[in-house]
């Protein structure tokens, strides 16, 4: 049952095209990843990303990013030609988005069209109770504007013949978005037959908040807390904490949780069955959320502003229990931690998170419960997770009373300090233990995946494909067969 792995999102893959995918590469890292001893590969959610490029601000909860497809498999496949892929011109080690979706989009339309020529995508998409929705919706974001919020009236506030007459007039728009998500479901598939090949679990993300510009917040306005013209009436964040000293202002609507309710929970439990269509176990973003929520007016310039109230709780995650018929969920229970939230965590028996970075500040003594001699079993022990510096940058910028701890505790000088916190997290007694790639190549701060609070700049690294050798992964599988991590030396 202990098991390592890898935390790395498929855009940060080497690749041809400006940004990782699932195509090649991917199949080639989890390759990489047996090779290593690791048996999990964890990434961040697969949702379309937003314009700075993140996945955590989707336009929708069920859609997949068509960035992420490889332009190598659609030409194999017959859905491109090889001189219709053009050469990437750039710095391959940094994704740059508005550049990048601009050259790609246009091979990958290329290629849909073909598909939607093709395949009976409305019938695909009858299955999928999210694919008629989205299509529309991304046609229009399309056509009429980014934000639906100022769409005309009668499509903001979904008028029946008004949404008829859309899906007529923008037919073939709607088919190309179908094409995208059919052919992120075939490339995935295969990623998902080889990981299961080589003995690799996937392990993805749910964001808890979903934006207020989504698919899902104009599809099913009855369930967000949302005013006349579409736009919160309170809005999701965290008071500071140890990502964010002045608090997290997020922005998302919350949800309408009698609305949800009244349901039985359904569009949760679509969303939980869609992820899990993909993955093997999914990690919940922000899980203290279905406890209790952070909520800010929605006009507040800080989120020093709001104030906690209950979240949907015991009877969410009961629905999807009775829904999926178990929970391979794992609780990102990091924050503002109350004993509420453990009960409910630990009466589902999921696993929560502990950061081996937090584990060294104040008050600087062997009761920290992140301390790897004080976990538990059930539970993910990270170095750090995509939100932390690299654990090179951390050590370097820490305080020197921190740092003086963590050379005691780890019996280091720091000079290895990457390695030194990975076999921490190995021997530890929780089951998992998770490296970000960036840990596991002992990267410095230039690596670090995102800055929480800060809107530009981030998810945009790439390993280089020289990284990933025989070297690194020989000793990764060393490290991980010491902890017994793996059968595999």
């Amino acid at each position: 049952m202990r098991k390592a792995g890898i935390l790395l999102h498929p855009s940060s893959l080497p690749g041809p095209c400006g940004i990782g995918d699932i195509g090649p590469s991917a199949r080639s890292f989890v390759g990489w990843l047996e090779e290593a001893g690791q048996q999990i590969w964890q990434f961040l959610p697969l949702n379309p990303v937003d314009g700075g490029g993140s996945p955590y601000n989707s336009p929708s909860a069920f859609a997949r990013e068509p960035l992420l497809l490889s332009t190598e498999d659609l030409v194999v496949d017959g859905w491109l030609r090889q001189g219709e892929v053009p050469g990437f011109r750039g710095n391959p080690h940094r994704i740059h988005f508005p550049s990048l979706r601009q050259a790609k989009q246009r091979v990958l339309d290329l290629a849909a069209d073909r598909v939607a020529a093709q395949v009976d995508l409305d019938r695909w998409a009858a299955l999928r109770p999210w694919a008629g929705p989205w299509g529309l919706f991304a046609a229009l974001r399309g056509s009429v504007g980014p934000d639906w919020r100022a769409w005309p009236t009668a499509l903001r506030d979904g008028d029946p013949r008004a949404l008829e007459e859309a899906r007529e007039q923008h037919r073939g728009l709607i088919h190309r978005h179908l094409a995208l998500q059919w052919l992120f479901e075939l490339q995935w598939g295969r990623l998902r037959a080889e990981a299961r090949r080589r003995g690799v679990e996937l392990w993805g993300d749910m964001p808890i908040f979903v934006s207020g510009g989504s698919c899902d917040a104009w599809a099913h306005k009855e369930l967000f807390r949302l005013d006349g013209r579409g736009y919160p009436e309170v809005v999701t964040g965290v008071p500071p904490d140890a990502f964010s000293p002045e608090g997290q202002l997020w922005g998302h609507p919350h949800y309408r949780d009698e609305a949800h309710a009244a349901s039985g929970y359904r569009w949760w439990g679509d969303r939980v069955e869609g992820v899990l269509a993909l993955c093997d176990q999914v990690r919940v973003d922000h899980f203290r959320g279905f406890a209790g929520v952070w909520e800010i007016p929605a006009h507040a310039q800080r989120a020093t502003e709001g104030h906690w109230i209950g979240g949907m709780g015991a009877p969410l995650l009961e629905a999807l229990r009775d829904r999926v018929g178990s929970l391979p969920l794992i609780a990102e229970d990091l924050g503002i931690i109350t004993p509420e939230v453990e009960a409910l965590r630990d009466d589902f028996g999921l696993p929560g998170m502990a950061i081996l970075q937090f584990a060294f500040g104040p008050p600087f003594t062997p009761e920290h419960a992140y301390l790897p001699h004080n976990h538990r079993e059930n539970l993910v022990v990270y170095p750090g997770t995509h939100d932390n510096n690299t654990t090179v940058g951390w050590f370097a910028w820490a305080g020197e009373e921190e740092r003086h701890w963590v050379r005691r505790y780890l019996g280091t000088d720091g000079g290895a300090i990457a390695w030194n916190m990975l076999r921490a997290a190995y021997l530890s007694p929780a089951r998992y233990a998770i490296l970000t790639l960036q840990d596991a190549l002992r990267l410095g701060p230039d690596a670090r995946m995102n800055l929480p609070g800060v809107a530009d700049g981030n998810w945009s690294w790439r390993v280089s494909r020289e990284a990933l050798n025989g070297d690194v992964a020989g000793g990764l599988r060393e490290e991980a067969w010491i902890a017994a991590r793996t059968p595999r030396r």
